[in-house]
């Protein structure tokens, strides 16, 4: 695994990477197990780094993201992910993350410290107040 993120243009046989690429870790240039990713109108790159438990912002042309989720190790506290998977950025920057292990999808509203539940985090099951590991997200403009 090489843990990133690359873009191919029709007709390319080498790709530019977009994110990661400098081995599996934690640092701000590297990514652990990358699962989804959301790329939004100014080309920013988002990407569910799933082992760090954080979501993290590649800025077109940067050399290392920014963590705009999660990131303080793996926990299920308003400022923690457990492997996070799927990705949705709003209009606004707000940043909703399915939370896979912790059985929750989360809002970040940009630069927030911690996110708040939107649905799930009563544990995994299937009440209608609980989710079992979800992955994929998706929104309608309506």
């Amino acid at each position: 695994k090489k843990h990133e993120v690359v873009r191919y243009q029709p007709g390319e046989r080498c790709g530019t990477v977009l994110a990661g690429g400098n081995g599996s870790g934690n640092r701000l240039d590297q990514l652990q197990c990358p699962r989804w990713l959301f790329v939004d109108q100014d080309h920013s790159v988002y990407v569910s780094d799933n082992e760090n438990h954080r979501v993290m912002k590649w800025i077109e042309g940067a050399q290392e993201g920014i963590v705009v989720a999660g990131g303080h190790g793996l926990g299920s506290s308003l400022a923690q992910l457990s492997h996070p998977c799927g990705i949705v950025v709003d209009d606004a920057d707000t940043i909703y993350v399915a939370d896979s292990w912790n059985n929750r999808i989360m809002r970040w509203p940009k630069g927030a410290t911690q996110g708040s539940v939107v649905i799930g985090g009563n544990g995994r099951g299937d009440q209608p107040d609980q989710l079992n590991q979800p992955t994929g997200l998706s929104f309608d403009r309506h």
